[in-house]
């Protein structure tokens, strides 16, 4: 049993789920939200915090600003309060309402952005916000999640080994990807190791600029980009799927009956990756993980609650059942 100083220094690196059983498949699905931010995100936000505190940039009477759809936001406020640091975190009307009163808890600041604006939607006029505020005050830091190297180098470290160190012979890995730090991390990876023969295959949302597709409407927090972010490079990245948010809220509530309470990012990379074995490996025993970087307790109020979704997607409980619509796939295939 670890004894820690500071709620960072914990984190669960080898959990892993065996999918087998309920959808066929040898799918692995790496639990990434053991820790006491609750997210993969603790990762990114601990990396970022230590190179700015390296580098001079954050020092005691810098104020930290991020733009977050919750879980990062969440992450570094928990650092911002062990460390003693003022944190703003500027989220939109999407944000699951139980992870804003968690970062306020632990006296985050939380700026609620109500409005879209242009083409980058909600993503683009948090962005806004942010510049706005560092424009006002010289001691404002803003640690930029979707540009900062920090955040896929922290995956680079400690995610990809983890999984290598467990699956030695792992043929595919299936990552979500939001602002494509675990994403880049990990498939930087596994392409700079000599010899290495995983496929990776990034996993987004439909709506999500990221892997080039058109804007459109989402209404789950975590994956997906209404601006396409800074970190992502397609070269190391071997294919890509899109799933609608209707069979990712069917996919955790799949889940859900098995007895994993999942996150919405977990529900779009699991059934991008079925659908993508189903799809190119039918019939084969292959090893394959997939990343999970949240529970499902943050979305209680949404996903996992039968009004929300009969009100955004017009189906109750029992039309959760109901098969699969087409995800599109097939882009840079090696």
């Amino acid at each position: 049993m670890p004894i820690i100083g500071t709620p960072q220094e914990f984190h669960e690196e080898d959990l892993f789920v065996d999918l087998r059983q309920l959808y066929g498949w040898p799918l692995y699905l790496k639990c990434e939200a053991f820790n006491f931010a609750g997210s993969v995100k603790l990762k990114a936000a601990a990396s970022m915090i230590d190179a700015a505190e390296r580098s001079g940039a954050l020092g005691p009477d810098s104020v930290l600003v991020e733009s977050s759809s919750g879980n990062l936001g969440l992450a570094l406020s928990m650092i911002a309060a062990a460390k003693g640091y003022r944190f703003i975190c500027v989220v939109d009307a999407r944000t699951n309402l139980t992870t804003r009163q968690a970062i306020e808890s632990l006296g985050g600041e939380v700026h609620v952005i109500t409005e879209a604006t242009g083409a980058g939607g909600f993503l683009g006029a948090r962005l806004d916000h942010v510049r706005a505020l560092c424009s006002r005050d010289e001691r404002v830091l803003w640690l930029n999640q979707h540009a900062n190297a920090n955040n896929w180098m922290a995956h680079y470290r400690t995610t990809a080994p983890a999984i290598e160190k467990q699956f030695p012979g792992l043929e595919l890995l299936f990552v979500g990807a939001g602002t494509t730090g675990t994403l880049m991390g990990c498939a930087r990876y596994f392409k700079d190791r000599p010899g290495s023969q995983v496929t990776v295959v990034g996993v987004d949302s439909v709506g999500s600029v990221t892997f080039g597709g058109p804007a459109g409407p989402r209404m789950i927090p975590g994956l997906g980009a209404g601006v396409r972010p800074a970190l992502f490079d397609e070269s190391y990245v071997d294919d890509m799927v899109l799933v609608p948010e209707i069979d990712t809220i069917r996919t955790c509530h799949q889940l859900a009956r098995s007895g994993f309470l999942f996150g919405g990012s977990t529900g779009t990379v699991v059934n991008g990756a079925v659908r993508w074995l189903d799809e190119h490996r039918p019939g084969e025993d292959v090893t394959a993980v997939a990343i999970s970087p949240d529970l499902g307790d943050r979305y209680l109020d949404t996903i996992y609650q039968s009004n929300w979704v009969q009100d955004i997607y017009g189906l109750d409980e029992f039309g959760l059942g109901t098969g699969p619509t087409p995800a599109t796939s097939g882009v840079n295939q090696r």
